[in-house]
């Protein structure tokens, strides 16, 4: 694992975690939008990394170490954490680590709830048959990339985490983000929002959200009717961070 940090260690800490098969740079207009006024850390995940290959074991093991680096480097202040898609997973698992003091966590599109074996297998090999297209080279892969998955902005910081990524981690992933997700009180002062949308497979984080909520019944929730998966983040960053905001004031 990489932290990337941005701004000023001596303002309030902002902390971006990314999702599967996505560069941490996802995050570019987020940082500008903060690096200014905040302390702004991005971690490039383990089997994420763009200049050396690394292996990713599990959300719990992603959480743990991010939690002991903020306990090191910050004493433990958050101002906020937010995570998209399996990075929400992630940043739901890092909350729970009493010794951090969070203000804000936001969750978008994160899968929390079980899912049946067949969801499972598709995802897997989709997964799979992405990662051998991609270090392959297909050019059917970046028309199906900048359609439905992120802008062709990031497609360079893409390849290079397909070229490092292996068969291995991914299957870790799907078999850690599938797995039952312990749901919990979090302390009452720590302000959460939940985002996600309604298109496809985002009924999996509606369920997350709505049992979330029944333990921390003060979380926001907010639904983009018409949206897929992490798509208000990917390709509509600026109105993302405007929802960002207007949570955090």
């Amino acid at each position: 694992m990489v932290f990337h940090t941005y701004g000023n260690k001596e303002n309030k800490a902002v902390v971006l975690i990314h999702g599967m098969i996505t560069p941490y740079q996802i995050w570019n207009k987020t940082i500008e939008e903060f690096a200014d006024s905040h302390y702004v850390i991005v971690p490039e995940l383990d089997g994420h990394t763009e200049d050396e290959t690394s292996e990713f074991k599990s959300v719990e093991d992603e959480a743990r170490k991010i939690a002991e680096y903020l306990t090191k480097e910050l004493n433990g202040e958050v101002y906020l954490l937010a995570g998209i898609s399996m990075g929400g997973r992630i940043v739901s698992e890092v909350a729970k680590n009493t010794g951090l003091r969070i203000e804000n966590l936001v969750i978008d599109g994160a899968p929390l709830m079980k899912v049946n074996g067949i969801f499972k297998r598709i995802m897997r090999n989709n997964y799979k048959a992405i990662l051998k297209k991609s270090k392959g080279r297909d050019p059917k892969v970046k028309v199906s990339f900048e359609k439905n998955f992120l802008p062709g902005e990031y497609w360079n910081e893409f390849l290079k985490i397909a070229d490092n990524m292996s068969i291995e981690t991914v299957d870790n992933i799907i078999d850690s983000l599938f797995r039952p997700f312990e749901f919990i009180k979090y302390p009452d002062d720590m302000k959460i929002l939940f985002m996600h949308g309604t298109k496809g497979n985002e009924s999996v984080s509606k369920k997350g959200a709505l049992k979330m909520k029944e333990l921390n019944p003060k979380m926001e929730i907010r639904s983009f009717d018409g949206l897929a998966h992490a798509e208000l983040l990917c390709f509509k960053q600026e109105q993302w961070n405007r929802e960002l905001r207007e949570f955090l004031t």
